[in-house]
């Protein structure tokens, strides 16, 4: 783990802090929502959202065979899309559970499928040199000792809410530093561990109920370098702010003294597989999105969630391989990169990103312009320009007679393109600065 530098650091992170170094690099990763909820295939929310005794929902935990699960497809997905991280569902809110658990019989190796999910998920990613993060949901809608709430199931039976009044949060909070204590140990060394989530008030559950200190204090000492999320409502427990399904105008202000950002965000509006969800969001759109993220200094963790027999469905592997594309030729304008220097302010309708070890400066043109894009501040400072794509130079000479008529500005760099866009989603201008 970095060192901290100084006292006033250490107060600020009093449960010590995992190293986002790497994290900062990488900027892209996979999200994976993958649960029985797959074979109700309407979201990972649904039996909440339709209020599904547990009886009634156990059919799907008693049909889930994915008997076309093949993970080293899913890491080459990854891979070949440009992602470096990935952070699985090991847990999500259901209580179902993708290893191994000695803790309870709601997993994996219970049902018809009958083997760990996570173990070779694990290998495979790592196999494709993918880090490795995993989710684990707050929430447990299965577990016995889990109080109702305002998001369980049941939570508008009265009947039921008054037979299970008794139920002792101590319990289930113990199961939790129990269960993340195999996470941590069975698994080797975990880059990212994501909980999820927190809702104080009335009905809610907070760092009280979670016992989110123990917690932390119990992740740290067993890899204290591992990332952790924010969603513990333990202030000073998180490495990283993750605002989701939004995407921020500016760097989240949350994002200060050192924590590192990023957006989760779905190709839809769902994030556990959903059949009939047809709003799908464009390739396109998603690298303007994974390149706003990079440009206020943030990752993307884009979410995947395979269908119940274990696969990708076609319209995630078509974006996956769109994104893939624009990365192999694009993606040292994502790695290492963050905000440009202070005073360069970006072109109309793009964003920039900056490589300080590099030194070298990316315009990404979200709409392409009619024959010259204008960078202020930056006359005489550009030793070379070149689209990225194809490594084709960008004049950034002007005739005088353009100078004269339309007074670009003395310190304004003016480049020169081509009328037709270049054939890629978002073109890239790279300047070698001086």
């Amino acid at each position: 783990m970095a060192a901290r530098s100084s006292a006033a650091e250490s107060r600020k992170a009093p449960y010590g802090r995992g190293d986002t170094s790497w994290f900062r690099d990488a900027r892209f990763g996979m999200f994976i929502h993958w649960g029985t909820y797959s074979l109700a295939a309407r979201h990972e929310w649904v039996r909440s959202k339709e209020q599904i005794p547990q009886e009634e929902y156990q059919k799907y935990f008693d049909h889930f065979y994915p008997d076309l699960y093949n993970p080293k497809d899913w890491a080459r997905m990854a891979r070949e899309a440009g992602m470096r991280y990935f952070v699985i569902t090991t847990k999500h809110h259901e209580g179902f559970c993708l290893w191994d658990s000695k803790h309870t019989g709601y997993k994996a190796t219970k049902t018809p499928w009958g083997k760990d999910l996570l173990k070779p998920m694990v290998k495979a990613f790592r196999d494709e040199g993918i880090r490795v993060g995993f989710y684990y949901s707050l929430l447990d809608w299965h577990h016995p000792g889990y109080p109702v709430d305002c998001h369980h199931p049941q939570r508008n039976d009265a009947a039921f809410r008054e037979r299970e009044a008794r139920r002792d949060v101590r319990t289930y909070a113990a199961y939790m530093r129990h269960q993340v204590t195999e996470l941590l140990t069975q698994f080797g060394e975990v880059d990212v561990l994501w909980f999820d989530f927190s809702f104080p008030g009335k009905d809610g559950k907070d760092h009280t109920h979670w016992e989110s200190e123990k917690l932390i204090k119990l992740v740290r000492k067993l890899q204290p370098d591992v990332v952790v999320d924010n969603r513990l409502d333990l202030p000073g427990s998180g490495d990283i702010v993750t605002p989701e399904q939004v995407q921020p105008r500016t760097r989240p202000h949350e994002a200060i003294d050192g924590i590192a950002w990023e957006a989760c965000q779905t190709f839809s509006g769902s994030w556990g597989y959903y059949r009939d969800e047809h709003t799908w969001r464009g390739t396109d759109e998603l690298i303007r999105t994974l390149v706003d993220c990079v440009s206020k200094d943030g990752n993307l963790l884009l979410n995947v969630g395979p269908t119940a027999r274990g696969e990708f469905d076609h319209r995630a592997r078509e974006r996956l391989a769109g994104m893939g594309e624009w990365m192999k030729r694009h993606s040292r304008a994502v790695y290492g990169c963050g905000p440009a220097p202070a005073g360069i302010v970006p072109p109309q309708d793009a964003r920039l990103t900056y490589n300080p070890k590099t030194n070298r400066l990316y315009v990404h043109l979200f709409a392409w312009p009619f024959k010259h894009v204008h960078l202020d501040g930056l006359a005489g400072k550009v030793a070379y320009a070149q689209l990225l794509h194809d490594a084709s130079e960008v004049d950034m000479k002007l005739e005088q007679w353009y100078i004269d008529q339309y007074n670009p500005g003395k310190s304004t760099l003016t480049l020169t393109l081509p009328q037709m866009q270049p054939p890629v989603p978002v073109p890239v201008i790279e300047l070698f600065l001086k």
